[in-house]
């Protein structure tokens, strides 16, 4: 198991940058796919960006891609999420996830959740 645990949200201007991170537990954190997506109130959870297990492949919703970098760092055990050039449509909850087979863009596949950090841009 590991659990995950977000921070760095907040309230930033369009334009302005971000970044969020993750902390996750456990001794076996090169083993799972880490991901990001966000919600908004209403909607489901959308997915944002994922890393493979070494980081060597990343993918990224076509809505983030060239602002948003994810990478990760096994001697923390963390995942990151570097949100550039911030937009009013970039609100909302931002989820961290992991997985130890799946790799991919569906939140149902993931097994473990974060409990989210809010995000929230102002014009």
């Amino acid at each position: 198991q590991v659990q995950l645990v977000e921070s760095g949200g907040g309230l930033v201007q369009a334009g302005d940058s971000l970044r969020l991170s993750c902390a996750a537990s456990g001794r076996t954190f090169s083993s799972y796919t880490m991901a990001w997506f966000r919600q908004v109130p209403g909607m489901g959870r959308a997915f944002v960006a994922a890393t493979s297990r070494r980081g060597g492949s990343t993918i990224y919703a076509d809505s983030v891609k060239d602002r948003f970098t994810i990478s990760r760092d096994s001697t923390k055990n963390a995942v990151y999420l570097q949100m550039n050039s911030l937009k009013l449509d970039d609100t909302a909850k931002y989820y961290c996830a992991a997985d130890m087979t799946y790799w991919g863009t569906s939140p149902n596949e993931y097994d473990y959740w974060g409990q989210g950090t809010q995000v929230t841009v102002s014009s």
